[in-house]
């Protein structure tokens, strides 16, 4: 019997490829998509705020902001593939409804009122709901992505 050495390694295909247009189009993409349904969705949960059925107040507000920002926060990752994809769509959110709940109309509502709560439950839920998927987007570490 004879001992040979082990074989070598296969080489490898040389330095990681460059990152193509279309890759960053995607991400641009990505990053557009997902700022325009934040603002179509807090709109939609602004209308949402005030319904009510036999003049009590439904919660469907709340629901749409959870699940609505939580679809947002997974597609911004999802599609740039990084954290800071998160900040842009949480930071226009966050702003529409401080906007919102600050700014009389020009019959002088307001147009989240101080004495709705589901309005006040959705702002708290909805920033929530950004910060626990970034919380935990960040404990899972970086996303190493094969080309």
């Amino acid at each position: 019997m004879t001992l040979e050495a082990p074989a070598p390694a296969p080489p490898t295909d040389g330095p990681a490829p460059q990152r193509t247009g279309l890759e960053r189009l995607i991400k641009i993409g990505g990053v557009t998509v997902s700022v325009l349904a934040t603002v179509l969705s807090a709109v939609l949960e602004l209308f949402l705020a005030p319904l009510r059925a036999g003049g009590v107040l439904l919660g469907l507000a709340v629901v749409v902001a959870v699940a609505g920002n939580y679809a947002i926060a997974w597609f911004a990752l999802t599609t740039v593939g990084r954290r800071w994809a998160l900040a842009l769509p949480w930071a226009i959110w966050t702003a529409i409804m401080f906007f919102a709940a600050g700014t009389r109309t020009a019959e002088g509502d307001f147009l989240i009122a101080g004495d709705n709560w589901i309005a006040l439950v959705m702002i708290l839920a909805g920033s929530l709901t950004f910060a626990v998927f970034t919380y935990r987007a960040i404990l899972r570490g970086p996303t190493v992505t094969k080309s």
